[in-house]
């Protein structure tokens, strides 16, 4: 019985550690994965900001490319 009270004790001692700190800057995801995800983001979302300005530029009529 005394293994399952140091158990419990050692378990209970570690969460309350871990609810105290929880602002320590561990991160589940890793600092690559999201910056990876920023970055693809932007992309798709410069992409698309592209796509729109030459929608709108083609939409103009005599519209010539310069040179």
């Amino acid at each position: 019985m005394s293994i399952i009270s140091y158990l419990h004790v050692v378990v209970t001692t570690r969460l309350a550690e871990l609810r105290r700190d929880g602002e320590r800057g561990d991160s589940p995801v890793p600092t690559a994965v999201i910056i990876f995800g920023l970055v693809f983001v932007a992309t798709i979302v410069t992409g698309l900001a592209l796509a729109k300005a030459n929608n709108w530029m083609n939409a103009i009529p005599n519209n010539k490319n310069p040179q």
